[in-house]
């Protein structure tokens, strides 16, 4: 499912958060590894910074013992990975860099060198996300750290779905970890109750078809996740809930579930094209607070480019 693992660095602990989980990925897929941390050039009212030569040789022989330092603990355990030293911007290198070797899965710490903020990612992390278009895992350097290289198992596994394949795709990702980690799989799915947005308070007869909607729903989605557990290898929790709200539920789930892992696709039953991500896959990435695993499933070329973007290609070199 994954043959090559991306795993950006900047040499701070922070960042190294991501190891454990990238040598789980990679054994339990059998994947090779890239460690990649790109050198930026300071600059200064937008122009670069003017760096010594023999400096700039100098950093970057000690970042590439970093690099190498850490690849061979890797190897020690068993792992297939090699590293890049690359320069100029973090996000656009590495996405550019992703493109190129064919990376499958980009693992991410949530901060790194810049420190812990209020912020749920950093920038530079928001970036590559958003133009990612592979499946991307993100990893919360502020929740305390597994601590070794080897070892870290996922005990329970999260995935919400809504009934739509869209949201489907990640079950055989979801089933793989947990057979190979032995871990518990969790199926949820959320009835929103119907909105009756109104000044006035809703009547009676209001109330009873709104019931009447949301106990079909409930049926039909308790039909739906039987069906969809008895097409598993493996036995599953299933968790059907009602509530008004479908995205705080999800977040109320892990939470009360301990939940160590929470696999999403990109897009669900309402996502468009126009943006990377559905509305509950971009409330995980900016309030998730456990790691979580997300499986693109729109390929690059069916993204609708925002007016960001064009304005960006437009005025290059202007």
């Amino acid at each position: 499912m994954f043959s090559h693992i991306l795993v950006p660095l900047d040499g701070s602990s922070l960042a190294e958060c991501v190891l454990p989980h990238a040598v789980a990925m990679a054994q339990a897929f059998n994947a090779r590894s890239t460690l990649v941390r790109v050198l930026e050039r300071s600059t200064t009212t937008g122009r670069l910074k003017s760096v010594d030569p023999l400096e700039w040789q100098m950093v970057k022989a000690e970042v590439s013992a970093y690099l190498n330092n850490v690849t061979a603990r890797l190897q020690e355990i068993g792992i297939q990975v090699e590293n890049a030293l690359l320069e100029g911007q973090a996000a656009e290198r590495v996405l550019q860099y992703a493109r190129s070797r064919n990376a499958e899965l980009i693992i991410l710490s949530s901060h790194g060198r810049s420190g812990l903020s209020g912020w749920n990612v950093s920038g530079v992390v928001q970036k590559i996300i958003l133009r990612a278009y592979v499946p991307t895992m993100i990893v919360r350097a502020y929740r305390p750290s597994f601590g070794k290289l080897t070892g870290l198992q996922y005990r329970r596994l999260l995935v919400p779905l809504d009934g739509s394949q869209r949201a489907e795709c990640v079950l055989p990702l979801a089933t793989k970890l947990a057979y190979q980690h032995e871990s518990q799989l969790i199926l949820a799915h959320v009835v929103q109750r119907p909105e009756m947005p109104r000044r006035a308070p809703p009547t009676h007869s209001d109330l009873e078809l709104a019931n009447q909607v949301t106990e079909r729903n409930q049926l039909e989605a308790a039909k739906y996740l039987e069906q969809l557990k008895s097409r598993l290898a493996l036995d599953a929790q299933v968790h059907l809930i009602v509530s008004d709200r479908v995205t705080a539920t999800l977040h109320e789930l892990v939470e009360s579930e301990e939940i160590d892992l929470v696999l999403l696709s990109a897009h669900g039953y309402s996502g468009e094209s126009r943006w990377p991500y559905g509305s509950v896959t971009v409330s995980f990435i900016a309030y998730g607070t456990t790691p979580l695993l997300i499986l693109q499933d729109l390929p690059l070329d069916e993204v609708e480019p925002t007016l960001a973007e064009v304005a960006a290609r437009e005025h290059k070199g202007h």
